[in-house]
């Protein structure tokens, strides 16, 4: 008996071993795609470089990487708040696999696809100039999501511009997730062919500078962490969340680059409502009321 009553102590201390190791193995599947992402970057570019079939596939297998990651990236925080595990090396740890699986994966890919190949008839001064503000811009990618984790780690209860409804949580600023997968959305969606013609590479180049802005920016975005996954749905949910998990296997190109402009565009959206309604209220300020008698 004294044997079993040892055991029977033992296993609620092993019951949160292992709680605490749950969260920490999706962190470590998030960097082992981020990881993945960079080397099948690498091997689309030889093969592009050297003129052999099959780059494609390997950025597709590269922005996939980053797709998944995202996905690992939500779970681990929402496992570790349900099973009460948050530490300080937890949180340490997924901010250092997110500049790897969101800040370097993302800023290879981008430059990889985008900028590396684009036509040789091109002017030489154009071409080394556009190659140069690539190197730029997949660079200030990284740095301002590398920033955006910072500052997401040192400030407690960020408040950003425009604060919407107190009942509802935020992020200050484009997520880097949220932006990586934005990068990694597009080159699905296009196809994965690298890109070649400079009027699309210099509208790559846009779309990079406009997520690095977002990302450091105090704009407004739905965090959704007060969507909880205990509370039972309605049937409505459940018929939308199936409807959409089926768009996504058969459209999955489109439908993720809708997702992402979608949420992009979100924050954007909620600062030109912002602007345009505080505006209004200074056009047409409120009259007090005048009590008759």
């Amino acid at each position: 008996m004294p044997v079993v009553r040892g055991q029977a102590l033992k296993n609620p201390e092993r019951r949160s071993r292992a709680a605490y190791a749950l969260p920490t193995l999706f962190t470590a599947g998030n960097v082992f795609l981020g990881y993945m992402s960079v080397i099948q970057s690498f091997q689309a570019a030889m093969l592009a470089a050297t003129g052999q079939p099959g780059a494609a596939a390997h950025f597709e297998i590269a922005a996939k990487a980053i797709g998944v990651a995202v996905f690992l990236d939500g779970l681990d925080g929402r496992i570790a708040r349900l099973t009460n595990t948050t530490s300080d090396f937890g949180r340490e740890i997924d901010s250092l696999a997110d500049v790897i699986s969101f800040g370097i994966a993302p800023a290879v890919l981008a430059f990889a696809w985008g900028i590396q190949f684009l036509d040789g008839n091109l002017p030489p001064v154009l071409h080394d100039q556009i190659r140069n503000l690539g190197y730029f811009f997949a660079f200030l990618f990284l740095l301002c999501g590398a920033a955006r984790l910072a500052r997401f780690n040192v400030q407690k209860n960020p408040v950003p511009k425009n604060p919407g409804r107190p009942d509802r949580k935020y992020f200050v600023g484009l997520p880097i997730p949220a932006a990586a997968g934005s990068v990694a959305a597009v080159v699905y969606a296009a196809g994965n062919e690298p890109l070649r013609q400079w009027p699309f590479a210099v509208a790559w180049l846009a779309l990079l500078a406009l997520l690095s802005f977002l990302m450091v920016s105090t704009w407004r975005y739905h965090s959704f962490k007060d969507i909880s996954l205990l509370r039972p749905r309605s049937p409505l949910t459940f018929i939308l969340l199936g409807g959409l998990i089926y768009l996504i296997w058969h459209f999955s190109e489109p439908v993720f680059a809708a997702m992402a402009a979608l949420y992009v565009g979100s924050g954007i959206a909620i600062r030109i409502g912002g602007i345009l309604r505080r505006r209004m209220r200074a056009a047409h300020p409120q009259q007090p009321e005048h009590q008759l008698g």
